[in-house]
């Protein structure tokens, strides 16, 4: 089970820093990822970081403005968000590609994921 927090309302250019905490005991052995899905819109690609931190991958809309990370001994995802824009304001997921283990390949794709946090809700007013 995967808990996400640290959502909020914050003004355009400013930051926030979601937590992703998990109850699977294996969690440091999967990558993992975050999702967002604004209203209306299809759940996007966010950012992914392998098993073991060694890759990390960015949308291109987030790239050096959001930044991906990970505890393992905590079983807890970060994801560090600066500069944020009214556009990054969705709903964000976390999730965890339990049917993949050990590997550093990333995935993209919604269905490449397995476990699913419940959402935390980004608001960027500008």
């Amino acid at each position: 089970q995967l808990q996400a927090s640290g959502g909020g309302v914050v003004q355009a250019g400013g930051s926030l820093r979601l937590s992703c905490a998990a109850s699977e005991r294996a969690f440091g052995n999967y990558g993992m990822a975050w999702f967002r899905q604004a209203p209306g819109k299809g759940r996007e690609f966010v950012a992914a970081i392998s098993w073991n931190s060694d890759n990390t991958h960015y949308h291109y809309s987030v790239e050096g403005r959001f930044a991906i990370s990970r505890d393992n001994a905590k079983s807890t995802a970060y994801l560090e968000m600066d500069s944020l824009k009214p556009e990054d304001s969705a709903l964000y997921y976390c999730a965890l590609r339990t049917g993949l283990q050990l590997d550093s390949r990333l995935g993209t794709n919604p269905w490449e994921y397995e476990e699913w946090g419940q959402g935390t809700l980004v608001t960027v007013s500008s």
